[in-house]
């Protein structure tokens, strides 16, 4: 039997990503992103709905993260779904679902994001040469205007 737990959304972070190492010694970043959806009801009002989902990312994943993410900014994150139980100290069970990310990709607005953390490290070309070859001849692509 097939069995999928993919979760895949496009929000803008909700705050600056946290980092802490486990006692193992390995690293984890937590941080959480707000969706939107918007929709118009019976008598045409445009509604919204804003969504918060906790993400995790372990690892070197989990230290781009922290490099690369701040409060605010655009992001694609791709994982799978867990959710984790547990007592609170006044005896109460809780739980959380959150994402634990697998991807992430930074969405912000051109120019935002260092060019040298992108360049493969096999190029022998620097940033600035590679910068230099782009032709601005394409339109910018709103983020806003992508309807996912």
């Amino acid at each position: 039997m097939f069995s999928l737990n993919r979760a895949t959304i496009v929000g803008n972070l909700t705050r600056d990503p946290e980092t802490r190492a486990i006692p193992s010694g390995q690293t984890v970043c937590s941080f959480a992103v707000a969706t939107n959806r918007r929709w118009k009801d019976k008598e045409g009002n445009t509604k919204e709905d804003t969504q918060y989902h906790e993400v995790t990312a372990w690892g070197k994943l989990g230290e781009l993260a922290a490099q690369m993410l701040s409060k605010g900014k655009k992001v694609y994150v791709e994982g799978r779904l867990q959710t984790n139980s547990w007592e609170g100290t006044d005896g109460a069970k809780r739980s959380r679902t959150e994402i634990v990310a697998e991807n992430f990709i930074p969405l912000s607005p051109k120019g935002d994001l260092p060019v040298g953390d992108f360049v493969p490290s096999a190029s022998d070309e620097s940033p600035k040469e590679k910068k230099a070859d782009k032709t601005d001849t394409a339109e910018e692509i709103n983020l806003d205007d992508i309807p996912f």
